[in-house]
């Protein structure tokens, strides 16, 4: 089970994001309970978990300013940032300092579970990337199907593999490939290809000068507007807005 420390000042919120992280059925459980940021970085300085899920707005210390601390001392752990809908400016700081996600209030649980989802790909494609990074010369076999076409996927400049490619990669049918890959990453292949071209546009509009109609066509998107809305509907933001945050 992956482990997450919750971090919301009113009782009753936080009961509710524990029982919806509990509904969504996936191997996540709530490791400790506090009210404010400032609890939050000591008890942090002594235990460790897998995420963090911090309101933006409490006493003592914000959830900003929580990040700003993890961040400072090189915590090993990922924050997802829950605001209101007027939270806004707290959001786009979260952005900059490099939270994993935000959810919004009150926290529904088809958000919580594809913001849970998201984080699991993010651990399966990471540790895929390290075996590439450290064993460049291993052989590919010894990983299994579903890291082999990960790595695949990676190494792709449009991100775009098909199913019937990816099965065809790794010598299994449609089928029993796609029962493995949610079975081992917790959420469907196609899903896994929108996230990983909707990452990798996050990356050239942060890293690259390329026009966003350019970065749409690189990977794949034929139209700029369903390319817009796939990328708001997953980051909460358009391309253009996230490009002036991560600018700014």
């Amino acid at each position: 089970m992956h482990q997450i420390l919750l971090v919301e000042d009113e009782r009753w919120v936080r009961t509710v994001i524990r029982k919806t992280i509990e509904k969504t059925g996936l191997p996540f459980q709530v490791a400790q309970e506090l009210k404010n940021g400032l609890e939050a970085y000591d008890w942090l300085a002594q235990h460790q978990v897998d995420l963090v899920l911090t309101d933006v707005r409490m006493p003592a210390m914000d959830g900003i300013s929580l990040m700003k601390e993890v961040r400072r001392r090189e915590m090993e752990t990922d924050i997802i940032i829950i605001s209101g809908h007027d939270d806004f400016a707290y959001t786009q700081q979260a952005i900059r300092l490099g939270a994993f996600d935000y959810l919004l209030k009150p926290v529904e649980q088809e958000g919580m579970t594809e913001t849970l989802n998201k984080w699991l790909l993010k651990k399966v494609t990471r540790n895929a990337q390290d075996i590439r990074d450290n064993q460049p010369t291993a052989d590919v076999n010894e990983l299994s199907p579903i890291e082999q076409v990960l790595l695949y996927i990676d190494q792709s400049t449009t991100k775009d593999v098909s199913l019937a490619e990816a099965a065809e990669k790794v010598h299994l049918s449609t089928t029993y490939f796609c029962k493995l890959f949610k079975k081992e990453t917790g959420t469907n292949y196609s899903d896994y290809i929108v996230n990983i071209r909707l990452k990798e546009a996050a990356r050239l509009l942060e890293q690259t000068s390329l026009r966003i109609s350019e970065i749409a066509e690189r990977l794949g998107y034929a139209d700029l507007a369903y390319f817009s809305n796939c990328f708001k509907k997953q980051n909460g933001i358009t391309p253009s807005q996230f490009r002036k945050i991560k600018s700014s």
